[in-house]
């Protein structure tokens, strides 16, 4: 498997990055079964979030990762500072508190990657910043990033960290996907459109697509006539969206592979360093994820999936 370089990790990331948001403290034997098929392919990192299963995402990590002794080679990224019912907790209180529950429940000492689950524009980016480097100097995270942060916001930090000598964001992590969606799954997340594309590209940004898959919309499950996921319908039902899924077919009988094989593809073929975050729950799916990582699109084929160029 191919792998990027993140500024201020000593290890590389494996492009393909397991999903954690169902793991749990009930299911030990299930977790371990899936992440023996993520090492197998070549994978070596893991996603979760300090709220995924009421915390249980990071217990069940932090026990198999004391289990099998693989802290050392493992990256792993998580997030905190995720809003509450009673609003944003984009704060230097609020990253603490939350950074120090997911070290204590991974059994670590320091996190290699550490995501702002959301932003707060409200905040001063700076005062975002400094609190970050704080926990830099202190060994606690390896580098941080924003997740469902915007281009512009993105660039405000580096600004600021460029004129007051601070370690700047290493890595984002928003939408990613070849199905455009209407409206965000969740309030205050964040999908790579084409003007934020051209900005990760032009700066070689590192680029962590959550449901890069678009929750399975090119599995063959969906169709126009077919509107019994509520959800699916309001963020991915729409003309240009089915005209994608076709050309996606087309494209994945020429190759001889699949269409959701096509739609990571698409992803990981950008020109930046992009890795796409994956939830493969049995062997097949993890190898299918593995074969749709090594299939290389050109920018005409990204091009005409995404409806902005020409037949291929």
């Amino acid at each position: 498997m191919e792998h990027i370089q993140i500024k201020g990790l000593n290890k590389p990331v494996s492009k393909l990055i397991m999903g954690s948001d169902f793991f749990n403290l009930s299911n030990g034997p299930v977790v371990s079964e899936i992440l023996g098929h993520y090492l197998a392919i070549g994978g070596n990192c893991i996603d979760s979030a300090h709220n995924y299963c009421g915390g249980e995402s990071e217990q069940a990590i932090g026990r198999w990762l004391d289990e099998t002794g693989k802290r050392e080679s493992m990256v792993i990224f998580t997030k905190g500072a995720h809003p509450k019912n009673d609003g944003p907790r984009v704060n230097s209180e609020a990253i603490r508190s939350d950074l120090f529950t997911s070290l204590e429940r991974m059994r670590t000492d320091y996190i290699d990657l550490y995501g702002l689950h959301r932003d707060d524009p409200n905040v001063p980016v700076g005062h975002i910043l400094e609190a970050l480097n704080e926990h830099v100097e202190a060994g606690r995270i390896r580098a941080f990033g924003g997740s469902n942060w915007t281009h512009e916001r993105l660039q405000e930090a580096a600004d600021y960290a460029a004129k007051h000598s601070l370690i700047g964001f290493s890595f984002s992590s928003p939408n990613l996907s070849l199905a455009k969606p209407n409206e965000p799954f969740w309030a205050g997340c964040v999908s790579v459109d084409s003007e934020a594309l051209r900005w990760y590209e032009a700066n070689q940004f590192p680029l962590l697509s959550w449901s890069s898959q678009a929750r399975g919309f090119f599995t063959g499950k969906f169709s126009p006539d077919v509107r019994d996921n509520a959800d699916m319908v309001r963020v991915f039902y729409n003309d240009e969206n089915w005209i994608r899924l076709e050309r996606a077919k087309q494209l994945a009988a020429e190759k001889g592979v699949s269409m959701i094989q096509i739609a990571l593809a698409y992803v990981l073929s950008q020109p930046l360093p992009a890795c796409a975050l994956i939830g493969p729950r049995t062997e097949a799916e993890m190898i299918s994820c593995r074969d749709g990582a090594d299939i290389k699109l050109t920018r005409e084929e990204l091009a005409w999936l995404d409806l902005t160029g020409a037949a291929v």
